[in-house]
C-alpha cells in the first residue's frame, strides 16, 4: 500500500483492520492504532475489539462471509469504559485481490448515540401508548427527549383546541420566560408545519434549535424544539433530527389518542345530561303552559274591569306571561344545546345561505349602521348539510359579531375560500373582540358577556358544526375585533400508510 493510500484510511473517521483469512489483523488505520489495547498487527481480529467473548462471532462471520452470496456480517456489542458504557458496530466484508479472496476487512464504529436513541423512541412509544391524560403525555414527552436528543433545552407547544393558537404546554432549560420563547419561536414552529418537516435553526453563536412539527391524521397539532451545543450537534445533527421526527410522530398519536378519549367522555356526559334535562324539560313545560293559559283566562276576564282598573292589572299580567315565555325559550335552547340530532342532510349552495341570513338580519344591521362586505370564493362545491340547522349558525355568528361592535364605523367582513378538502368560511368583526380570561371558556354552556344572552348560542353552533364533519375555531383580540373560522370537508382526505400527511396549503383569510 501506498503512502498516500494509508493517509486516506488514516483520515477515515472509523477503525478499520484488515485480515488474512484466519482472521489475524495485517494493516489498520490510524484511528483503529489509537483504540487498540495493544498493537493490532499479528494479534487475532477479536483480541483487539477487546473483548475475547466476540471470538465466536468473529469466526461465525468469517464462515458467513466465505460464501459469495453474502455480503456483509455486522453485529453490536457493548464495551465498559471508566463511568461510561459504549456501544461499538461491527463490520465485516470480503477483500478481494485480482477476483479472489484472500482477508477480511472490519469497521468499528461508536453508535452508543444512535443505540440509546433508539433505546429512548423504544420507551417512549411504550409509556405513550398507555397514556390518555394531556398533562402526562406532555411530562412523558419531556423526559424521553431529554433522553434521547440530550438536549439543554425543548419546548412542547400544542393547538389551542378552541382557537388553534400554538402555545408552549411544556417547556424547560430555557431561562427567558415562556412568554417570550414562545413569541421567538413561533415563526420555527409555523415554518415547519407549513412544510411538515423538521427544520435546524442556529439559535446563538454555540447552539442550534431543531424543530419538528407534530402533525396527526386529525390535522395539525403542534411543534417540538430542542437546543443543542453545536460541539455535541455537529456529527449527530441529521440523527437527532430523526429521533426528533419520530418523537413527535408518537406525540401526536398520543394527543389524538388523549383527545378522543376526551370526546367520548365529553360525549356520554352531554348524553347523559340530556336524558335529564328533557325529564327536567318535561317537568317543568307542562306547568309553564298550564301557568300560561290560565293567565290567558285571566286576561280575559279582566277585560270586564273598568279600564282605569284594568291597565295596571294588564301590564302586570303581560310581564307574568313575558317571564312564562322567556323561560321556555331557555328550556328549549337548553335542549338543543345538549340533545343529540340528526342532521337532515341535503345539497345546499353556502354563499347563497350565507346572502339569505344577511337578509333576514339586513334591518338590524342597517339600524346600528354596520357595513358588510363579502369576499366570496369563485365557485364553491355544494355542501351536504342540513340548510336549517346551518341557516341557524350564520344567523348566530353574524349576530354575534354585530352586537360586539361599538364603533361609529361597524365593519363586518365574510369571506369564503376552498381547499382541496375544505371548505372555509370567515366572519371577521371590528367590534370589542374577547378578552384573555373569557377565551378559555367561550364554548361553555351560560359563559356571555352579553346582558341579555343565554350562553347557549356558541355551544349549539359548534355541536352543529361537528355534527357535520366540521370544525370551528375563533381567534380575538381585545379591543381590536374577533374571526370566526369554520372548516367544513367536502372531500374525503386520502388514507396514508407511509409519511406524515400532507399539510393544507395555506389559505390567506
Amino acid at each position: 500500500m501506498s503512502v498516500r493510500d494509508q493517509q486516506i484510511l488514516d483520515a477515515v473517521p472509523l477503525m478499520i483492520f484488515a485480515t488474512d483469512l484466519h482472521g489475524t489483523v495485517v494493516r489498520h488505520n490510524q484511528p483503529a492504532a489509537a483504540r487498540a489495547p495493544f498493537a493490532p498487527v499479528g494479534a487475532a481480529l477479536h483480541d483487539v475489539l477487546g473483548t475475547t467473548s466476540e471470538a465466536a462471532q468473529c469466526t461465525r462471520a468469517f464462515a458467513a462471509l466465505r460464501d459469495p452470496a453474502v455480503p456483509m456480517v455486522r453485529w453490536e456489542f457493548a464495551q465498559s469504559g471508566g463511568d461510561d458504557e459504549r456501544v461499538m458496530l461491527v463490520q465485516v466484508t470480503r477483500c478481494m485481490d485480482e477476483g479472489l479472496h484472500v482477508g477480511f476487512v472490519a469497521t468499528l464504529s461508536d453508535v452508543t448515540e444512535s443505540h440509546r436513541a433508539r433505546e429512548a423512541l423504544i420507551s417512549t412509544g411504550l409509556a405513550l401508548a398507555s397514556s390518555i391524560d394531556l398533562a402526562r403525555v406532555y411530562r412523558e414527552v419531556a423526559h424521553q427527549l431529554q433522553r434521547a436528543v440530550r438536549c439543554d433545552a425543548y419546548v412542547i407547544a400544542v393547538a389551542d383546541d378552541e382557537t388553534l393558537a400554538l402555545t408552549s404546554v411544556q417547556a424547560g432549560g430555557y431561562t427567558d420566560s415562556p412568554e417570550d420563547v414562545a413569541t421567538r419561536l413561533r415563526p420555527d414552529w409555523l415554518e415547519a408545519l407549513a412544510l411538515g418537516t423538521t427544520l435546524v435553526h442556529r439559535a446563538s453563536a454555540t447552539s442550534r434549535e431543531v424543530t419538528a412539527p407534530i402533525i396527526s391524521e386529525e390535522g395539525v397539532l403542534g411543534a417540538i424544539t430542542v437546543r443543542l451545543s453545536i460541539t455535541e450537534a455537529t456529527y449527530e445533527l441529521a440523527e437527532t433530527q430523526r429521533v426528533l421526527g419520530t418523537i413527535a410522530a408518537q406525540t401526536a398519536a398520543a394527543i389524538d389518542r388523549a383527545f378522543l378519549v376526551r370526546r367520548v367522555e365529553q360525549k356520554r356526559r352531554t348524553e347523559a345530561i340530556g336524558e335529564v334535562a328533557a325529564g327536567v324539560a318535561h317537568e317543568i313545560g307542562n306547568p309553564l303552559n298550564s301557568l300560561d293559559i290560565h293567565l290567558q283566562l285571566l286576561g280575559r276576564k279582566l277585560r270586564k274591569l273598568p279600564p282605569g282598573d284594568r291597565k295596571p292589572l294588564e301590564e302586570n299580567l303581560a310581564t307574568a306571561r313575558g317571564e312564562i315565555q322567556r323561560l321556555d325559550g331557555i328550556l328549549k335552547q337548553f335542549l338543543h344545546a345538549v340533545r343529540p340530532t340528526t342532521p337532515q342532510r341535503d345539497k345546499q349552495d353556502l354563499h347563497v345561505l350565507l346572502q339569505e341570513t344577511l337578509r333576514i338580519l339586513e334591518q338590524e344591521l342597517a339600524s346600528r349602521k354596520i357595513s358588510v362586505q363579502l369576499d366570496l370564493a369563485e365557485s364553491m362545491p355544494p355542501a351536504s348539510i342540513d340548510r336549517g340547522q346551518f341557516q341557524q349558525v350564520f344567523y348566530n355568528l353574524i349576530r354575534n359579531a354585530y352586537q360586539s361592535i361599538s364603533a361609529a364605523e361597524g365593519r363586518i367582513v365574510i369571506r369564503t375560500r376552498v381547499t382541496d378538502y375544505d371548505s372555509i368560511i370567515s366572519i371577521e368583526d371590528n367590534g370589542t373582540g374577547i378578552s384573555p380570561e373569557h377565551m378559555g371558556a367561550i364554548f361553555e354552556p351560560y359563559r356571555t358577556t352579553k346582558s341579555s344572552g343565554s350562553g347557549l348560542g356558541l355551544l349549539i353552533v359548534r355541536r352543529i358544526i361537528r355534527e357535520h364533519g366540521g370544525e370551528i375555531a375563533i381567534e380575538s383580540e381585545e379591543q381590536q375585533g374577533t374571526r370566526v373560522l369554520i372548516h367544513l370537508p367536502h372531500r374525503e382526505r386520502p388514507i396514508r400508510l407511509l409519511g406524515p400527511p400532507e399539510p393544507d396549503p395555506v389559505i390567506d383569510l
